[in-house]
């Protein structure tokens, strides 16, 4: 009875012994500084060298090994410093430097995630550009340019901008195009178009900035915005102006018609084009075949076509590309093919596009063996997919059939050099665990730490899944315990159905070992996952 009695409470306290020290330790990392130190105990004497160090290296916090950068520098303003200078104190206590925080892998991530708002992202930014040895280029600018845009900080872009300006770095159309495109993308139209007379966020527009310039953006943000309307009745009122437009402004609000299938949007802009006296180009002709494949008229549209060779204007990649795109639009996957080859017999180099439209449609239909081979011919060509582009060709194919054809396409970019997403190698270890391909599975797995990525829950779901599926429950016992050494703790569903197998077999010992080492890791996850509801981020 005695053993009865003090066994819960011995776990008891164990449990919530790691409950608390699990809070105190997440106190400590978030503290910038480090925590008041007590007696130390006496230790063995050692010999002090009394010689100051000229330059003393910095202390290294204790969160350096536990967080990322970008997770060390948004977590400063988790404190809340009060002032500039205080917070410009705290940042430089990371043990981060402004060349650092203003590096392509950091900024995004401090910028981007999580709820950092409009303020602390201008402090962020005045604390690297100021402290900087270099100003920064404006392409690193407009990446805090777009996260204000992006979270409709728009109260803060005139501080950010103010803060490039007085370091030297001017604003140009790159930038305007993202102040513009927010707007747009927010629902703010009309304050984007009153930037033109306004110069609201003093781009200089008329000055520095070319109004004929600042107009061609507008009307590209609100031609791919669903805009087009306004934006063509801008560009109505831009003629009438006697503004000196050129065929860019129209060629972007043909392409908005052109997405919408609209065909006599199309004739009419043609032919206001050639009132103003400019000559429809490449592009603008290439709108004409879009849109009459959307609407279904494939014969118009290789009318068209052909009507540019006789005119003695030679197709490009761009036109194969529209009239591929109108033959994928109406389903004639066979004629697709056919000007393919006839793009690749008069020596017109298919470019990414081309190749992605081509398998993206046969993965579609499932037509796999076409989709391989289009796939072989683009790696053939030295043309290497995007990691995104090789995602969208794994994913159907994970969604039927065998997991052959996606593990080709994996090997192959593999092969080829490519990176492989995260994504990416999830899909392929779900369905190969699914199909019981064991050994397949650990090798990806293995492939997938190598290439630097973490292994999450799902990832160990899967891989434990599919060792239960063929019976290697030993292998998989192995799996799980090496989950709950990185805290990562299976679902119940996974687990019951391991623990089940064991059973199964009368591996009593092995099936209550593995409980144990579960329900503390269970028990810890708990503990995190109040530490985060109550703000601790352990």
């Amino acid at each position: 009875m005695a053993a009865r009695r003090l066994l819960p409470l011995r776990f008891g306290r164990s449990y919530s012994s790691s409950a608390e020290d699990m809070v105190v330790s997440s106190l400590r990392l978030l503290s910038s500084t480090p925590p008041p130190q007590t007696t130390p105990m006496p230790l063995r004497p050692r010999s002090i060298d009394l010689t100051p160090d000229p330059t003393p290296p910095p202390r290294p916090l204790p969160t350096a090994p536990l967080l990322s950068a970008a997770d060390r520098l948004r977590g400063v303003f988790l404190r809340k410093p009060p002032g500039r200078a205080a917070l410009h104190r705290a940042l430089s206590a990371t043990g981060l430097d402004a060349a650092t925080a203003l590096s392509p892998e950091v900024l995004p991530g401090v910028v981007n995630s999580g709820d950092i708002g409009g303020a602390a992202t201008v402090a962020f930014f005045d604390w690297a550009v100021t402290n900087s040895k270099l100003p920064p280029s404006v392409d690193t600018c407009n990446i805090v340019i777009r996260a204000l845009g992006r979270k409709k900080f728009f109260a803060f872009l005139d501080d950010a901008l103010q803060i490039m300006r007085k370091n030297g770095i001017y604003p140009g159309l790159a930038t305007l195009a993202i102040v513009v495109d927010s707007l747009v993308a927010a629902r703010q139209v009309s304050r984007a178009v009153r930037m033109l007379s306004t110069d609201e966020f003093g781009f200089g527009i008329g000055k520095a900035c070319h109004r004929k310039e600042a107009f061609t953006v507008l009307i590209r943000c609100l031609s791919r915005r669903s805009h087009v309307g306004l934006a063509s009745s801008l560009l109505q009122a831009a003629r009438k102006e006697l503004l000196e437009l050129d065929n860019h402004a129209y060629n972007e609000v043909m392409g908005g018609w052109a997405r919408s299938a609209r065909v006599d949007k199309l004739e009419e802009f043609l032919t206001s084009m050639q009132e103003d006296g400019l000559v429809p180009d490449e592009v603008s002709h290439c709108h004409i075949i879009e849109a009459l494949g959307r609407a279904g008229q494939a014969e118009e549209a290789l009318r068209v076509f052909e009507n540019m060779v006789h005119r003695g204007c030679d197709p490009t990649t761009i036109a194969y590309n529209a009239l591929i795109s109108t033959f994928i639009s109406v389903g004639d996957l066979d004629r697709c093919v056919k000007y393919y080859k006839d793009m690749m017999d008069k020596n017109c180099r298919p470019n990414i596009d081309t190749y992605y439209k081509i398998i993206r449609a046969f993965l579609k239909e499932r037509r796999v063996a076409d989709a391989l081979q289009i796939f072989h011919d683009m790696l053939t060509q030295g043309i290497l997919p995007e990691t995104g582009m090789i995602t969208s060709f794994i994913k159907p194919l994970c969604t039927f059939g065998p997991p052959h054809a996606a593990l080709m396409i994996y090997q192959k970019s593999m092969k080829a050099g490519c990176v492989v997403s995260f994504k990416a190698y999830k899909l392929l270890l779900e369905r190969l665990a699914k199909f019981g391909k064991s050994g397949t599975v650990l090798k990806i797995w293995e492939e997938m730490q190598e290439c630097g990525y973490p292994s999450d829950k799902e990832i160990y779901e899967f891989i434990v899944n599919g060792l239960c599926n063929v019976g290697k429950v030993d292998a998989a016992v192995s799996v799980v315990e090496e989950s709950v050494r990185k805290d990562c703790c299976l679902g119940r569903v996974v687990y019951s159905k391991l623990n089940n197998k064991l059973l199964e077999m009368n591996k009593v010992e092995t099936a209550y070992n593995l409980f144990k080492k579960v329900k503390d890791a269970r028990a810890l996850a708990n503990s995190r996952n109040c530490c985060r509801a109550n703000g601790w981020h352990p």
